[in-house]
């Protein structure tokens, strides 16, 4: 749909219809980084204000536990609810997001990543990015698994698709081999790989993360480290389960159940794991909304975007209902 025309009927209030068709279904909103500024890679602070007015206008806003207990009740509120995730836990959210949220009284949920804000470590995928960003080394060269890639870092956004592509392709490798990979690359760019993330990539503290929970920014378990769990062993895959979620209790002195893949990936036996480790529910990447019979660990997404008439249109249910509708015609 061409941006004049979904300019257009958003204004006239296209999708509000197919909004109230699914006020008995919940809206879970994806959001990771935030920006002041208007930046393809994060929620700027005047998109993300235009996105709290309209959720508040049209939704009663709650965190993901309290989602879940809805869930689990039955899902049968006065008005449709919606709730906002934050993953892994960068500082932009506590410095963008948070005076917004509190500014229109919005609870939120943060899923953080233990060891990142234990600075033990930082988000893997960002390595790429602080790479090819930072050498001076004209073009990308390498192979991961079967692929090999080549690009010309010639701009900001070549060296920002080369890192995106270089990621896709990490993710199907094993943790400890993906690592390796890593090592290589910063080698062959020039760069070496700081111990812990550059400014750009750096995390909240734990106070900080008090702070947000104490005025209803609910901090939830990431992992350990943000792998990904379907290519981590068993006692890996425990490990990274229960040692988040311990270490999110001991913080914050309270009981903590809500869980987020790392970039969405899960299978049958990261469910069992993810229950077994004591979490009560658990969201994903997948788009859509959410039901009295969605799966409590494989709970729904809608990834926020910071243009207004795209939000407003996906947030409404208006693709869902759009797919079915093609399904039913195929027959």
């Amino acid at each position: 749909m061409k941006q004049a025309m979904l300019n257009l009927l958003t204004s006239a209030g296209a999708f509000d219809p197919f909004r109230k068709a699914n006020s008995h279904k919940a809206l879970i909103l994806m959001y990771h980084r935030f920006s002041y500024s208007d930046d393809e890679a994060s929620i700027s602070a005047r998109a993300f204000a235009k996105h709290l007015e309209y959720l508040k206008t049209n939704y009663t806003l709650v965190t993901i536990s309290q989602l879940a207990e809805e869930l689990r009740s039955g899902l049968s509120p006065r008005r449709p609810l919606a709730t906002i995730t934050i993953d892994d836990g960068f500082k932009d959210a506590y410095e963008v997001a948070f005076p917004l949220l509190r500014r229109y009284q919005a609870p939120a949920t943060l899923f953080v990543v233990t060891d990142f804000l234990d600075q033990e470590g930082w988000i893997w995928t960002d390595k790429l990015r602080f790479l090819t960003l930072s050498t001076s080394v004209e073009v990308f060269e390498t192979s991961v698994g079967d692929h090999h890639l080549r690009y010309r870092l010639n701009g900001r956004q070549s060296r920002l698709d080369a890192a995106a592509k270089a990621n896709e392709l990490l993710k199907k490798l094993a943790d400890e081999e993906k690592d390796e990979v890593i090592a290589e690359i910063a080698s062959a760019l020039k760069v070496p790989v700081p111990a812990l993330p550059p400014t750009e990539y750096a995390p909240i503290t734990w106070e900080q993360a008090r702070e947000l929970d104490h005025n209803s920014v609910e901090i939830a378990s990431h992992t350990l480290s943000h792998p990904i769990l379907t290519q981590v062993g068993d006692q890996r895959l425990r490990s990274e389960l229960s040692g988040s979620r311990s270490r999110v209790e001991n913080m914050l002195g309270r009981p903590s159940k809500s869980f987020c893949y790392p970039n969405g990936n899960y299978d049958a036996r990261v469910i069992r794991e993810v229950e077994r480790a004591g979490y009560d529910c658990a969201v994903t990447t997948e788009n859509g909304l959410n039901d009295r019979n969605s799966s409590p660990f494989e709970l729904q997404r809608i990834p926020a975007t910071a243009d207004f008439a795209r939000f407003v249109k996906t947030t409404s249910g208006f693709e869902q209902i759009q797919i079915g509708f093609r399904r039913s015609l195929n027959g």
